[in-house]
């Protein structure tokens, strides 16, 4: 499984514009649901206003994602403490969590 870069962001590097990223620890363990969600948004909208594109960082699927779009921002942001955090080091074990899980037609 590879890393996933959202489109918005993929062209806003490849042309050199400003890219924020935001480690999604805040939105699922920082505060409750949907309050977090909202807070993502203001975020969001406070960089585009500023110039710069927001690159939400998380691991979905087993998979870095660097910027989600809504609907990932959504389940992110509602499974909250149930999300588990995940460092570098973590990786082989979050993926091999999810595969062995999805092999089995369960979902993370």
């Amino acid at each position: 499984m590879g890393m996933v870069v959202a489109p918005v962001v993929r062209d806003a590097l490849s042309h050199g514009d400003a890219v924020v990223a935001l480690e999604s620890t805040i939105i699922s363990h920082g505060m409750p649901y949907p309050q977090n969600l909202e807070t993502a948004k203001q975020v969001e909208q406070i960089v585009k206003e500023n110039g710069a594109i927001l690159a939400t960082i998380a691991v979905l699927e087993g998979a870095p994602h660097i910027g989600l779009n809504h609907e990932e921002l959504k389940l992110l942001a509602s499974l909250g403490n149930k999300a588990q955090k995940t460092a570098h080091r973590d990786f082989p074990y979050v993926q091999l969590g999810f595969l062995r899980a999805r092999d089995h037609g369960n979902s993370p």
